[in-house]
């Protein structure tokens, strides 16, 4: 099956999925799969926080960990609402070293799930520096539109309010969300 077909497949699979274990369990596998990636993971923003709720790497990344959003990359670019693109983690301020030294990641693309007002983030991990390509992110892009809808529908309404817009205010003043 070629990349096409799978993102295909994962749409339609999102669309209709009834729980959000689930959704993770297409989004990160999707994702991986999308990217030729040695790694993918599935962060949620939980009360100021990146929770890295679920992943599929060669070797264990956060799941289950929380970092401040605005400490973590995928924060980043949850809070920007643009994809965070890191050929070469290190040489990138936005990559927290100490976080990263342990596990084998090299290199990342992380894109928002539900641009417009994001409740989370797609990783996808290498071993080795990369440059991800326009096809790698095009596709990891409309996977994540698709699961930032999956997960909205899912999720209780207070839930998927919780946009970055509240979470800034919230890490800014330790309210919770």
């Amino acid at each position: 099956m070629n990349e096409s077909e799978l993102l295909y497949i994962a749409v339609a699979d999102l669309a209709l999925v009834q729980d959000v274990e689930q959704a993770q369990l297409i989004i990160r596998g999707t994702a991986r799969r999308l990217a030729n990636a040695h790694g993918s993971s599935v962060v949620l923003l939980d009360h100021g926080c990146c929770f890295y709720v679920d992943e599929d790497a060669v070797s264990p990344l956060w799941k289950g960990q929380r970092f401040p959003v605005r400490q973590c990359i995928s924060g980043w670019a949850m809070l920007n609402r643009q994809p965070a693109i890191v050929p070469d983690i290190h040489v990138d301020e936005r990559v927290p070293q100490e976080a990263y030294r342990p596990t084998f990641v090299r290199s990342l693309v992380i894109v928002p799930m539900r641009v417009e007002d994001p409740l989370g983030a797609i990783g996808a991990y290498w071993i080795q520096p990369h440059q991800a390509t326009h096809e790698e992110l095009t596709r990891l892009q409309a996977l994540a539109e698709a699961a930032g809808a999956a997960l909205t529908r899912l999720m209780a309404p207070a839930d998927s309010t919780r946009g970055a817009a509240r979470l800034v205010g919230s890490a800014a003043t330790g309210a919770p969300v």
